[in-house]
């Protein structure tokens, strides 16, 4: 799956116990209805979200990753994540200035 939007924020890398790493961003996506996705790099992975600045346009491919926790209650509980595995700058399209206009009509036959 891949997810395209631009980069909100991203947080500081983060270490546990025993010794798994992760780095967490925000992407608001591109679509009629924006949403705010929180993706993780994790392990070998982590490299991949330095090489890009919040406000980057980016496209973010993706897996989901569910899991499921008994708590000491025994009850079942589960969780999702959004785990990225490769990252692509978009490049915005430059707008037309009124000058680039004028030149695409200069050679019309009319």
């Amino acid at each position: 799956m891949e997810v395209l939007g631009t980069i909100k924020k991203i947080f500081p890398k983060k270490t546990f116990g025993n010794n798994f790493k992760k780095i967490e961003f925000v992407i608001k996506t591109n679509d009629l209805y924006p949403q705010n996705l929180l993706i993780e790099c994790i392990q070998e992975k982590l490299e991949l979200i330095n090489k890009f600045k919040v406000g980057d346009n980016v496209k973010v491919f993706i897996n989901l990753r569910g899991r499921e926790w008994i708590n000491p209650e025994g009850e079942a509980k589960y969780f999702n994540s959004i785990q990225a595995w490769k990252i692509e700058k978009i490049n915005n399209k430059k707008k037309k200035s009124k000058e680039d206009l004028d030149e695409e009509f200069d050679d019309l036959p009319f």
